[in-house]
């Protein structure tokens, strides 16, 4: 069993800035990719941002320059820092891992979602 707890949602006006966290936990071997995705009501889930176990990312457009992904491998930690929110990124965030178990598999796992409230 691997689990995925985020945190580090809530409510903050246009131009702020959130910080979130997902700590990885359970039988892990190692972890390889991890994510940010962010789902709107009616939506398909999209990427926000991913980091390779070598530390390598990527970025949506819609939030480069903006948004910072990075990770603790000591920690099984991965973080967004949100900086200049818009209200369209309100939404909830979602936090992903690739994970390969103490019995040798890989899987894909997601955390529960954390809401991020954007006001003007």
């Amino acid at each position: 069993q691997v689990q995925l707890v985020e945190s580090g949602g809530g409510l903050v006006q246009a131009g702020g800035s959130l910080r979130l966290s997902c700590v990885v936990s359970g039988r892990i071997f190692s972890i390889n990719a991890m994510g940010w995705y962010r789902q709107a009501p009616g939506k398909q889930r999209e990427l926000v941002a991913t980091i390779s176990s070598r530390g390598s990312t990527t970025y949506a457009n819609s939030v480069k320059g903006r948004f910072t992904i990075s990770r603790d491998n000591a920690k099984n930690t991965v973080y967004l820092q949100m900086n200049n929110l818009k209200p369209e990124d309100t939404t909830v965030y979602y936090c992903n891992a690739v994970v390969t178990t103490t019995v040798g598999f890989s899987y894909d796992y997601w955390g529960q979602g954390t809401q991020v409230t954007v006001s003007s």
